[in-house]
Order: structure tokens, then sequence, then C-alpha cells
């Protein structure tokens, strides 16, 4: 068994460290014919600055380093000068040290080339480096760009300095155009994709391949590449958690699997899979390496209900018109991960996409964040309380399951409450989500729509959710609530179902909470 690379980006250190690679120089190879100006973006943790280093030693003529490899013969193998632009490595904490540790980072490459720059703003050194390092060689350069919107993303929620380093960015990236002559291929990653207009006004001639079905599988695992590269560890795992491999898989795919730029191949994100292995354990790995708290702020600010994330329909205009002046949530949470492609509707007019969870890790991390800074509970607490919860529904102990709920409730300060349905909605839901139960929220009837949906191995509850500030009683709202399941009929579509139904009608009357319970 080859060792796990996990946190090593480095491809020549992968492979004579003898670390497992999984073999994506397939599509690299079909990357080099691409274009000459190209761009990718993809979350977090998903092997961007890992095909960064690997594209750097193929451009360096390391043939050697690919025996065994798709690409090892199928390009003609020629040695190019090749500048690695790292935004991680360069400081933004404001716009003045920005530039000074990017002017810095530019001699130093200077430096490696043993060329001397005398240009003082950044866009002219940039230039004068392509240039001499090319004239130097006597070959055209190759310039590679890892994480470039890092000093932009990292100051999302400061406008003004976000806008200021984004200036000298539209200044850097500017020169790659003129700087033409001497350029033989330049690739950019990031996270997020900001609008030509904003970023990209002078390079306006590069290809953004995010939603390449060419390049879909470029970056992560697909299922194949698990099963294949994976074979050995999938064996030690399932022994160790006493799972037989085929429910070992099917928890696996669950849990991790998902992603996709084209609504057709699932990807899972390496960081978590290669964690999986080393701990043997399945856990939260890729949510927990950056708290998103930028976007909990969004998303209260916004009051947004939370179950507009799932099933969220999009137009592809908006991936295009990305600019920190005009945020858009559902963008913004695609992007950096935890919002994913699940459905491409070309039939209109314009592409629609359709948003969801990637996965069951992203989904019930996300929501116990979110549950956390919507109500104020810790969030060791709440994980817990949901078991608590589920033993109860479970059991039928309908009072313990309100009891916790509103226990829960109560340490929302009264400044957070907002007297919406759709806020306790949220709430109700998040709360199911993290329970882990099945829930349907606004199914479909033909006689109208229920609120919500609880599915369990042997009960199926129907739920209503009614929500009064004031000017009635509690009975009155939980029997309106019951009332309505049962006038609309919403246990029609379970006929055929086996499970028992049961009528839960939930009332919430200003910070009070109450309920009804009917068997069907």
């Amino acid at each position: 068994m080859k060792k796990l690379p996990i946190g090593i980006q480095t491809f020549s250190e992968i492979i004579t460290e003898d670390y497992l690679y999984v073999d994506k120089t397939k599509e690299i190879t079909e990357l080099l014919q691409g274009g000459k100006y190209l761009f990718l973006s993809r979350p977090r943790r998903f092997g961007k600055s890992l095909l960064i280093s690997t594209l750097a030693e193929i451009f360096s003529g390391n043939q050697q380093l690919f025996k065994g490899l798709y690409i090892y013969d199928q390009i003609e193998w020629q040695s190019y000068p090749v500048i690695i632009i790292d935004f991680n490595l360069i400081s933004n904490t404001n716009d003045e040290l920005f530039k000074s540790s990017l002017l810095s980072y530019l001699d130093d490459i200077a430096a490696e080339y043993e060329i001397i720059l005398s240009k003082i703003f950044i866009k002219d050194k940039f230039a004068e480096l392509i240039k001499k390092i090319s004239k130097k060689t006597q070959k055209k350069v190759v310039v590679l760009i890892d994480e470039y919107d890092k000093p932009i993303v990292e100051h999302i929620d400061d406008i003004e300095k976000a806008t200021k380093n984004r200036e000298i960015m539209r200044d850097f990236f500017g020169i790659l155009k003129s700087s033409d002559p001497f350029l033989r291929f330049v690739f950019l990653t990031g996270v997020s994709k900001f609008s030509r207009v904003s970023i990209f006004s002078e390079l306006n001639n590069v290809r953004d391949i995010t939603f390449s079905r060419q390049f879909a599988t470029l970056c992560g695992y697909t299922q194949i590449e698990l099963e294949t590269n994976f074979e050995s560890y999938i064996q030690n795992l399932g022994t160790v958690l006493e799972i037989k491999k085929p429910v070992l898989l099917t928890k696996i795919k669950t849990w991790y699997n998902g992603y996709s730029w084209n609504a057709k191949d699932k990807m899972y994100n390496p960081f978590s899979i290669l964690n999986l292995f080393m701990d043997q354990q399945f856990d939260n790995y890729w949510f927990a390496t950056g708290t998103p708290t930028f976007l909990m702020k969004l998303i209260k600010n916004t009051e947004l209900d939370t179950t507009e994330f799932e099933n969220k329909k999009v137009s592809k205009i908006l991936f295009d018109s990305y600019n920190i002046e005009n945020l858009n949530i559902f963008v913004l949470l695609f992007q950096t991960g935890y919002l994913t492609i699940s459905e491409i509707n070309q039939k209109s007019r314009t592409i629609q996409y359709i948003l969801n969870y990637p996965n069951f890790e992203v989904k019930q991390a996300f929501m116990t964040f979110l549950f956390s800074n919507f109500t104020k509970n810790d969030l060791g607490d709440i994980q817990p309380a949901a078991e608590d919860l589920r033993d109860c529904l479970e059991n039928d102990d309908i009072e313990g399951f309100i009891n916790i709920i509103r226990a829960l409730f109560a340490k929302i300060p009264y400044t957070l409450h907002i007297k919406k349905e759709a806020y306790y909605h949220s709430l109700f839901y998040m709360v199911a989500v993290l329970m882990g139960v099945e829930i349907d929220l606004e199914v479909l009837t033909d006689k109208g729509r229920i609120d919500g949906v609880l599915e369990f191995d042997n009960k199926i509850y129907l739920i209503e959710f009614k929500y009064a500030e004031k000017g009635t009683k509690m009975d009155s709202l939980t029997n309106k609530a019951i009332a309505q399941i049962k006038d609309k009929n919403y246990g029609e579509r379970f006929l055929n179902n086996l499970r028992k139904r049961v009528y839960l009608g939930v009332g919430v009357l200003g910070k009070e909470i109450g309920y009804k319970i009917e068997k069907a």
C-alpha cells in the first residue's frame, strides 16, 4: 500500500517518495491542447495546487517523473522556463503590504534565473520578468498562477480592502495579454470566478474551463478512481468498521461523493477521502478545515429561508457577472463548495443550474454551523441534542421532542428572533437535517403542499407548521395545522406505504411552542 499524500501538493515529492497518485495526466494531456490561456475554478482542498505542480513538471520537461502514467509517451517533451505565482505565499493584509509582498515575490523569481529587475511598479516588473526570462533562455515562458483570487476572497467581508487588492490584481494580470509573444502557456486557478470587468478587463482572452464537460473530472476522484486506486484501503476500512464492501462503498458515497460541474460526473473531494482512510472513521474532514463565518453572517443578514439551499434554480449568467459589490449568496455557496450542480436545464432560453448540497458531510456540518449561528446554541451541544431528538421521535415521545426543541430555541437572543413563519420553518428544517432524518419540504401533491415529511423505517410524520405572533391561542394554531393536513389529504400519496402515518401539527406563538398529534 502506497502512503497517503495528506497535505502534500508537490508532484515530484509524491512520485519520488512513493505516495499514492491518482493519475490525472490523461485529462492534463487534453488540457495542454485546450488553449493558451486557461482558467479553472474549484473549491478549496480539491487538488488545484497539485495540478499546478504537475503542470510545472511537465513544462520543465521532467519526463522520467511520469513513467507509468498516461502522459509519459503521449506528448512531445520539451523544457520551458516556468513561473509559478502562488498567492497563498503572498501577504495581503492590506494593499500596501500586498504590493510590497508581490514585488518581493517577483524579485525572488528573478533571482532564481539570475536576472535583475529594474522596474518599480508591479505590472511593469511582471512584464519585465517574463520578457527577460524569455530572452535569457531563448524560450517562451509558462506562467502558472495558484489561488489567484485569495487577496480578494480573504477580505470578502471588507469591501474596501477587497477593492484595493482587486485594483492591484487588475494591473498585474493585465500585462499577460501584452506579453503574449513571450508566453507559451498561462493557467490560473482559484475558488471564485470574478467577472472579466472586475479582474480580467485587460486579459479578456482567457478560456474558462470551470464548467467544461471535457475537464469535469480534472480535480477530485471519480467513483472508478476511488475503487481502483484505494482498493486496499477500502478493504482495511471495512475490516476495521466491520462493514461489508458494498455497504461501505454506499456509505462512502453518501458521505463524500456528489460534487459536479456538469451534473453528470460526480466527484469526491480528495481531502476527505485521504483523511477517511488515514483515520479510518467517518467525519467532517473537509468542512472542518475552514469555518464559513462570513457565509453564516451573510445568510443571516439576507434572512434567507435555509430550505432554499436545496433544489435552487439559478441562471448561468450569475456565474459570469460575479462581483464583490454584488454578491449572490447561491453563487458564493457553489464556488466555495457548499452547493454543487445536480441538474442542468438547457431547454430554456438561458442555461439553468439546479444547486444542491453535494453530500452528507457538507450538509450536516453546514446545518450544524447554521443552527449555531441562528440560535446561539454551542456547537458542541447541537449534535447530542439532535441524537436525543431522533430517539424521541423513534420512540413516539413527542412531548420529549418538543421539550428539547423548546430548550434549543430558548437560547435564541431576543434580538435574533425574526417574526416570520419562514424563520421557524428554517429552524425546524435544520433540526430535521441534524437528526439525519429524511425531510421533504414543501412536497407537491395534487391538492397542496406538505410543510414537511419526516421518514423513519417504520413510520412517516406528516408535519404542518403554523406561526402567529399574537391574537390567537395555541390550541387554535395546532388544530388548524392538523386540519390542513387532513383537508388537503396529504397522506394520500403514502396509501400504498406500509409504514404508519403520524400527523404532527406544530404551532409557534411568539416564542411559545406547542403541538398536536394524531395517527392516521
